[in-house]
């Protein structure tokens, strides 16, 4: 348990602390390389759920995400202890490990970000044809569109997203040609709970091995051979 949690601490302290420096020091959509031209850094702030998707953006959407994720919290960490005290596999705790830092690390986010940053500190704006078209304003993040107001406040708040892959399939390939490979923007925590939920998915079986059923025969039945 002391190293799960050892683990545990210091993903929410990497997630937490390049969350914190993304916010202070990139403006909204500011982009810098990390890794030549495919892996850069990007600074956006996803009002709904995991990897930059809007689903659930809505207020009563975003609470219910945030209320979802302490119940989920709180039960990761029930059926970890769990485990742990029937002395199950260390590579199992650490994937629901994984798992509960990720959700802890967002969970972070919308609890209290809106309440250390000032609210108006990054505005959503929209971006679709039928702004480009009709408005023609300008918003004040400078992006072209309109601005969106959202809800703020406890459970409110959005979670930062900063890693993105520009890669994109060749062409030549039909359906997906000209595409961007991976499109969605995600953070540490959101890399975390996929790490770990491929983990239990592809290793459940070296978790849970299935007893070994030996049938024997009865003596009656030994008799009546």
């Amino acid at each position: 348990m002391l190293i799960v949690s050892g683990i545990i601490l210091l993903v929410l302290l990497f997630d937490q602390i390049l969350k914190l420096y993304i916010k202070t020091h990139f403006a909204p959509g500011e982009t810098h390389p990390i890794l030549g031209d495919w892996f850069i850094l990007e600074y956006i702030e996803n009002q709904g759920m995991a990897f930059g998707t809007r689903f659930g953006s809505s207020i009563w959407g975003k609470l219910s995400l945030s209320l979802f994720r302490v119940v989920a919290i709180t039960g990761i960490t029930y059926y970890w202890i769990k485990q742990a005290r029937k002395g199950m596999k260390l590579e199992f705790l650490i994937a629901l490990g994984l798992v509960l830092a990720g959700a802890t690390g967002n969970l972070i986010d919308s609890m209290f970000y809106d309440y250390i940053f000032p609210i108006d500190d990054y505005l959503d704006c929209r971006l679709s044809y039928n702004q480009l078209i009709g408005s023609g304003n300008f918003a004040d993040c400078g992006v072209f569109g309109e601005v969106e107001l959202r809800h703020t406040g406890f459970m409110l708040g959005n979670v930062v997203d900063m890693f993105k892959f520009e890669a994109f399939w060749p062409e030549w390939m039909p359906f997906v040609g000209g595409e961007e490979v991976f499109p969605a923007i995600w953070n540490t925590a959101d890399a975390s709970i996929t790490l770990g939920v491929f983990m239990i998915l592809i290793r459940q079986r070296h978790y849970f091995p299935k007893k070994k059923q030996v049938q024997t025969e009865s003596p009656e039945a030994e008799t009546e051979a």
